[in-house]
């Protein structure tokens, strides 16, 4: 739901002049979503969403140019669902997925910005994840663990 809400704000933002968020609120609601202040500000923050000039003299919401205007899924939605199995041996760790799946899980490892990451690889079913040292990948293994709900 939040992705596709997320999709819904990045459209209306791209097509209307949107100048608050009770106005986004109500567009969301034309759209389907009914969402409250404090789900939508996560939402913009999330987006990178900023306000801007508009050529009229108000304010209006665009997508930040750092904040890209993708969508990307969160790793805590993805990894209980998407991990089938996770090894590692030195500063590697191999996450196995379904098929397909691999690109939208490294995507979201990339997003989480972890710093003993240095970067990932993914391929159609896995996702290689190059950390900086033996220690880091111990330490991100116990976290996708964790997240994906694999610890007692």
């Amino acid at each position: 739901m939040k992705t596709q809400r997320h999709t819904a704000i990045l459209k209306i933002i791209r097509h209307a002049h949107v100048a608050s968020q009770e106005q986004l609120r109500e567009l969301l609601r034309v759209e389907g979503f009914d969402v409250t202040q404090a789900t939508l500000s996560r939402d913009i923050r999330e987006l990178g969403l900023a306000k801007v000039a508009a050529p009229d003299g108000g304010s209006r919401y665009a997508a930040s140019p750092e904040g890209g205007q993708t969508v990307r899924p969160q790793l805590e939605q993805l990894l209980p669902t998407m991990l089938v199995s996770l090894e590692g041996v030195g500063p590697l760790l191999v996450l196995k997925t379904p098929a397909g799946a691999a690109q939208a899980l490294g995507l979201a490892l990339d997003g989480a910005g972890w710093a003993e990451i240095i970067g990932t690889i993914a391929g159609d079913d896995a996702v290689l994840v190059i950390t900086r040292s033996e220690r880091a990948r111990r330490a991100v293994y116990a976290r996708i663990r964790e997240m994906a709900g694999l610890t007692p």
